[in-house]
């Protein structure tokens, strides 16, 4: 039997890692891959570090307007499914290639399997949500991370399907970590000392989009006292450009490129704190037990707040500087409500029931 994994930027390719090693024991998979992202530090890089198989389809959409791109996926997607006729299609996260994965297999009828699903902030403006709430409403099976991912779907009328499986960017860091202590070299890289800078990602539309936005964070980050480093997203340095902060944000602040995974979770674990707009980081820095501030007005990973180890400032500069300055963590991280490292274990053996 074969199962066509359908994947296209950098989350998905770390949720793609682990999963993809248990689905070749048992079935043949086929890698498509949209395109979404394709510079090197967003794309070839975690391939090969994370020993991911070469994808069999590389449609190179590209970037473009979310309509635009999603919509080219789609087409893409499709011919590639009509060719292929697989057994079942998986799409991981809420990117726009998840939602055009989505949609391509329910209009061809192929069932349809989602990683990551059930994740909620109720913010309609962020197009993430739109990916998410749409993918979960095409999906036959639905592999959620969180007992609250499993709640915020019951509340939307689907119970069928809904397993409960922990969250496989857990396996990916348990199982990725200790290569990444052994083989980095990026603090030396850096000239940085464990715990002696804070680590900055910005990426998503809702503050890379608005100059307001995009200007609060910049001014705020600009008169942190401390090393602040920032592998900054090509998107992100593409809209600091636009705007002109880019100038401002380079005198002030140690802005890379963006790093391998590898080179990341050193960078998360040994942070002072960090600050994000990124899900995956967000719940990275709690399995890692750093601080984590939040530039966004709201999350889907709500537990890593309400245990009191990452805190929502939106692009407030008050809010964001006097965080960096006195947020401290409360209470104990519960890493277990993102699973045991298995997940993909799990899956797997819901996919064999599922599929044999």
């Amino acid at each position: 039997m074969k199962i066509a994994s359908v994947v296209g930027a950098r989350p998905n390719f770390i949720k793609l890692a682990p999963l993809s090693k248990e689905i070749r024991k048992h079935f043949d998979e086929i890698i498509i891959h949209t395109g979404q992202h394709y510079d090197y530090e967003m794309d070839r890089v975690f391939f090969e570090q994370l020993r991911i198989p070469e994808p069999d389809y590389h449609l190179g959409v590209g970037s473009g307007t979310h309509g635009y791109q999603t919509g080219e996926m789609v087409k893409r997607i499709e011919k590639v499914l009509m060719d292929e006729k697989p057994d079942l299609v998986i799409v991981y996260g809420d990117t726009n290639t998840t939602l055009a994965g989505a949609l391509a297999s329910v209009k061809l009828h192929i069932p349809l399997a989602h990683v990551e699903a059930g994740l909620r902030c109720y913010d309609k403006r962020i197009p993430e949500e739109i990916n998410r709430v749409l993918t979960d409403h095409c999906s036959d099976l639905l592999f959620c991370p969180t007992e609250r991912a499993v709640e915020n779907l019951k509340k939307e009328g689907i119970t069928e399907g809904v397993y409960l499986t922990g969250d496989v960017m857990v396996d990916a860091v348990k199982q990725n970590i200790t290569i990444a202590e052994r083989v980095s070299t990026v603090l030396n890289d850096l000239n940085v000392k464990p715990k002696d800078y804070y680590l900055v990602t910005v990426h998503r539309a809702e503050n890379t989009d608005n100059m307001n936005r995009l200007r609060n964070i910049v001014d705020a980050l600009c008169e942190v006292n401390g090393n602040v480093i920032f592998p900054c997203h090509p998107r992100t340095e593409k809209a600091l450009k636009k705007f002109g902060l880019w100038d401002k944000l380079k005198r002030n602040v140690n802005v890379i490129k963006p790093v391998g995974y590898l080179d990341m979770l050193v960078l998360e674990k040994n942070a002072k704190k960090i600050i994000t707009d990124s899900g995956g980081v967000q719940k990275e820095a709690y399995i890692f037990k750093v601080p984590c501030i939040t530039l966004r007005d709201r999350t889907e990973w709500i537990e890593t707040v309400e245990d009191g180890w990452n805190i929502l400032v939106g692009a407030n500069k008050d809010m964001i500087i006097n965080a960096i300055d006195d947020f401290k963590p409360k209470g104990k991280t519960y890493t277990h409500k993102f699973g045991d490292g298995k997940a993909s274990e799990k899956i797997m053996k819901i996919l064999l029931k599922a599929l044999l």
